[in-house]
């Protein structure tokens, strides 16, 4: 086969996918989507399995970017969390079952910060998208035996993350959520919280956020009444998924300026991440003026 453009065209959504998961980063999925497309376009010979090829593209260029993003993560202003990104595009590859949503939830990716670029990789490919540990040797360029042991020391690593329940289970839990924190109905709000929750906000130095997580029951009411109350936030909120988890989108004259993502388990909200820097919601905001669903409702 050869490396025409349909080819890359109908494999892309799955290459953004396996790119997003490795790194974290919408941006730089994207920026490594490009850069396999110029070495797609300039393959001048025959490509028999064009997925394969791809796929180990990509990846490869992961490992080459993971080292410098987690530096650069090192000096990073606050906490840091992972691009947003919605779940329902299809462009962004796979999300449709539970399993795929869960391989973008923001605990997941979070997490997935503590291990090296090579169990990253492993773990991405098999857990995400299925393939075998001599396919990912493959792509590694090791053997089956240390693509295993790497699989086994990621999942170590990862044991430690919360389930937690997707977005289409608790719309109802958002709306009272947030319902609560806008009256200030402290008692309320504090109903729906997991005694360990938590709050974790992005502002990247570039705008006002938490530097720390913010901890427990009253601490997380307060602060949330406080961040969303309508003498702080005069904007328009609308409710999507985001991650695979619920969230809402908050607008200012129809510029998005802020995501509030929702984990919660057993009808209790265990953690929420607010994700402020502009620089982080320059794709989702894209994704929204796409949707035909939520584009313009922010306005």
């Amino acid at each position: 086969m050869t490396t025409d453009a349909a080819t890359f065209t109908r494999h892309r959504p799955l290459l953004f996918g396996l790119a997003y998961r490795m790194l974290g980063s919408a941006h730089d999925a994207e920026d490594v989507v490009q850069d396999a497309w110029l070495r797609w376009a300039g393959h001048h010979g025959t490509v028999d399995n064009p997925a394969a090829w791809l796929t180990t593209a990509v990846t490869r260029l992961c490992l080459n970017l993971l080292d410098s993003a987690r530096k650069r993560r090192e000096t990073y202003v606050g906490p840091w969390l992972p691009e947003p990104i919605l779940t329902t595009d299809p462009a962004t590859g796979p999300a449709a079952a539970v399993e795929e949503r869960e391989s973008v939830s923001l605990a997941l990716l979070t997490t997935l910060e503590r291990l090296t670029p090579a169990e990253r990789a492993v773990y991405v490919l098999r857990e995400a998208f299925g393939h075998s540990h001599a396919e990912v040797a493959a792509v590694l360029e090791v053997s089956e035996t240390a693509s295993r042991q790497l699989h086994t020391r990621a999942r170590r690593h990862l044991a430690t993350v919360p389930t937690v329940q997707t977005a289409v289970d608790v719309g109802p839990l958002l709306a009272r959520f947030v319902a609560a924190a806008r009256d200030g109905e402290i008692a309320a709000l504090e109903e729906l919280l997991a005694d360990g929750v938590t709050v974790v906000s992005d502002g990247g130095g570039k705008v006002s956020a938490a530097r720390r997580p913010v901890v427990g029951r009253d601490a997380v009411a307060r602060f949330l009444i406080g961040v969303l109350a309508p003498s702080r936030f005069r904007g328009t909120g609308i409710a999507a998924e985001v991650n695979g988890a619920p969230a809402l989108l908050a607008f200012v004259d129809g510029t998005l300026v802020g995501v509030v993502c929702v984990e919660t388990l057993d009808g209790r909200v265990t953690a929420v991440r607010i994700h402020r820097n502009p620089d982080k919601l320059a794709f989702l905001a894209g994704q929204v003026s796409r949707s035909p669903e939520l584009s313009g409702r922010g306005s």
